[in-house]
């Protein structure tokens, strides 16, 4: 069997960014030969498939651990298939723990193709010492943060901005309707996807907008459900927190653009949704609860100096969303900062500051972008 590409997406969200990149490709140039490991959307395109990515999906530190003697053999069966392919190039998406070896392993053994990474690890936060890894063994690196390619200036390395795929995706996203009180200003709460990060987030997002409605009788708060199987969880937590009927509703994940187009601000945890709220112009104010132990590991460890955590004030190299942090994130916190966003100048500022953030994304398709460079790249020689 001979391919021209070896894709390899190991998650959820790299099938979802493997899927629009090939067909991309293969909308460019229909011949192509594409094989890998993928997931059913990756599968879709009609790509030979070598090894399921639910094969890789593993989650939590025991279930890891547990797992790495199967780990062990999928990647060598992975770096061995390669090698004995040989094709054209290796294009590995995100998860960065398994490709970045995956590519210097390959190197290590003779494999002459290019070695070409689709979305850059977060080495701008930790991990710097990946930094000269990748440069000694990728030849091309697609970004999709503006910042990133700037890292690599000084380096060898290949670094291509390809836009940010959020924009992508909101530019084909079809809004639902969503009813909600047509009276009421919307406040959007987005506690987290896990379930410590809505334990640690949630009760003082609840706390701070109960403060906040005492004093304003024109709010009603929604509740964003990352996930249904956090319901149990987040009804046990409303119903210590709750203060009267009818002040909150819930709505699940496949309404979250919804809400955040109706909302008048939100409360979010830090993450990729403040960078969602930015994209829809909604106010936020930034949450990031954590345990001592995280703090330890963060900052004497890993030692992760910014100086700023949330993504959009992150790419704006300013605050435009205020961040709550660590030992800063109390309701009290929450509420200050929150009637800021409520009315006035700060509110009018952050909505502006969100267009900035918008322009400095850019425009650019980030799929059929990524596509030309892949295919401008291999045909170089």
């Amino acid at each position: 069997m001979f391919c021209d590409f070896f894709v390899f997406a190991g998650e959820r969200s790299g099938d979802l960014h493997g899927e629009k990149l090939l067909k991309a490709l293969l909308e460019k140039n229909p011949d192509l030969t594409i094989c890998g490991v993928a997931g059913p959307k990756m599968r879709s395109t009609g790509m030979d498939c070598v090894l399921p990515m639910e094969e890789f999906q593993v989650m939590g530190f025991i279930d890891v651990f547990l797992s790495l003697p199967k780990l062990y053999r999928q990647f060598f069966f992975v770096a061995e298939t390669i090698l004995k392919l040989n094709p054209g190039a290796v294009i590995t998406i995100d998860y960065p723990g398994f490709n970045l070896r995956l590519a210097r392993h390959l190197r290590k053994h003779g494999y002459k193709g290019k070695l070409i990474h689709f979305i850059c690890p977060s080495v701008w936060a930790w991990g710097k010492k990946r930094i000269p890894l990748m440069a000694q063994n990728l030849d091309l690196l697609l970004c999709i943060l503006p910042f990133e390619k700037e890292i690599f200036a000084k380096t060898p390395l290949n670094a291509v901005y390809v836009g940010h795929p959020l924009l992508e995706r909101l530019k084909t996203y079809s809004y639902k309707k969503m009813a909600l009180p047509q009276d009421k200003k919307v406040i959007a709460l987005f506690p987290g996807s896990r379930k410590k990060e809505i334990m640690r987030n949630l009760p003082l997002q609840l706390e701070a907008v109960i403060k906040l409605m005492e004093n304003h009788d024109d709010l009603h708060v929604v509740l964003c459900v990352s996930d249904e199987k956090f319901r149990p969880l987040i009804a046990t937590i409303l119903k210590q927190k709750g203060s009267r009927e009818n002040w909150i509703s819930l709505v699940s994940a496949d309404y979250t653009y919804e809400l955040m187009k109706q909302a008048h601000l939100a409360i979010a945890k830090s993450g990729t949704v403040t960078l969602e709220l930015a994209l829809h112009g909604t106010p936020t104010v930034v949450t990031y609860a954590v345990s001592r132990l995280d703090k330890i590991i963060a900052y004497d460890i890993l030692r992760i100096r910014l100086p700023f955590y949330c993504l959009v004030n992150i790419i704006a190299q300013k605050q435009v969303f205020p961040e709550l942090i660590g030992p800063h994130c109390t309701s009290k916190n929450i509420v200050e900062k929150a009637k800021e966003l409520l009315e006035g100048p700060t509110r009018i500022k952050i909505k502006n500051d969100c267009l900035g953030v918008v322009e400095q994304l850019g425009r650019k398709e980030t799929s059929k972008e990524a596509a030309d460079q892949i295919l401008k790249f291999c045909s170089s020689d």
